[in-house]
């Protein structure tokens, strides 16, 4: 596909640009029936046309081949190939070749075009339809939301030929969506895939028997789709908005995992039920081996998380000791 690009635009711009120029000068100076018009046309279409239609059945061919989603940025690489010569050709023609020829460039840019929206659902449905069941070990970023948000992050370089191909694109019937109506189509194109994006990330993250796990695995993979967006023309497709609601996301999943890992631990340092006399001694001592206990238990369980990123990491740190450690002196200095 890469190479039919490069031909296609060598082929038009400079071989029948060539041709087409020799075929003027050549002719038009001989005599005079070698140089009627129609006799120049013939002969410029019968030394050309055979080529450009040769080229043009590749692209019909590629247009209805299976559809796979790593096809889609060679197919509009082809798209806007196509869309960019094709006024060459209805320049260097004329008469039936260029009624010909136009017409097969038009049918087959229109199914250029439904090949890339085909490929785009193609896509939708793998993110959709993803289905291992084995969870992140370390509860770290999904391969599915890296591959998926590098997919998408390309899309961007196509916008201006994706805001036409997808300007009445519509996705599953009787599916609701909100977009914001000065959202581009290729902007509302992002905003849906990382929507089925995120649906499908949520559903991974109940593989996890542990809360605080599920949330941390949330938390990384929400971080990383943000940090996609904010650090590429994500950013101006979906707004500032959208980034805020996120981060805010974020902060949710934070105090999620703070309420699942930390409420147990936290609960040994509450002075209900402690008095002076030896029994309260006794209950105080029992508090501190199961606070200590508790604090091994997490560390046993999660120092293999991860967090990748390291001011998500921070955070989440200082998250911690703000809860815990406040906690712990009230009670010590009760």
């Amino acid at each position: 596909m890469k190479r039919w690009i490069q031909t296609l635009r060598v082929a038009v711009r400079g071989l029948l640009s060539g041709e087409r120029r020799i075929c003027n000068q050549v002719l038009a100076s001989a005599s005079a029936s070698a140089s009627d018009p129609d006799i120049i046309e013939n002969c410029f279409s019968e030394a050309t046309k055979g080529l450009v239609l040769q080229l043009l059945n590749f692209g019909d061919a590629v247009a209805i081949c299976p559809r796979t989603s790593e096809k889609l940025f060679r197919i509009l690489g082809m798209y806007e190939a196509l869309a960019d010569v094709a006024p060459d050709l209805d320049t260097l023609f004329t008469g039936d070749s260029k009624t010909l020829i136009s017409e097969e460039a038009t049918e087959i840019l229109q199914r250029l075009g439904e090949a890339v929206r085909g490929t785009i659902m193609v896509f939708a449905n793998a993110i959709r339809g993803e289905s291992s069941r084995k969870p992140m070990q370390a509860a770290e970023t999904h391969h599915l939301t890296r591959y998926s948000m590098n997919y998408i992050g390309l899309l961007v370089e196509y916008a201006a030929t994706l805001n036409s191909l997808l300007e009445n694109f519509e996705w599953d019937k009787g599916e609701s969506s909100e977009y914001d109506p000065n959202m581009t189509p290729v902007g509302r194109c992002v905003l849906k895939l990382i929507t089925f994006l995120e649906s499908k990330i949520e559903e991974k993250s109940k593989l996890y028997e542990d809360g605080g796990m599920q949330y941390i695995f949330l938390m990384n993979n929400t971080y990383y789709i943000v940090q996609k967006v904010r650090e590429s023309e994500l950013r101006t497709l979906l707004g500032d908005n959208w980034i805020r609601k996120h981060r805010g996301l974020i902060r949710q999943y934070e105090t999620s995992y703070l309420r699942a890992s930390w409420t147990r631990v936290l609960s040994y340092l509450r002075d209900d039920g402690l008095g002076g006399s030896g029994t309260g001694r006794a209950a105080l001592k029992e508090r501190f081996k199961n606070f200590n206990l508790a604090i091994e238990e997490i560390h046993r369980a999660q120092a293999a998380w991860k967090v990748a990123d390291p001011q998500l990491r921070e955070e989440l740190q200082i998250s911690v000791s703000e809860k815990v450690i406040p906690a712990y002196r009230a009670f010590v200095g009760g």
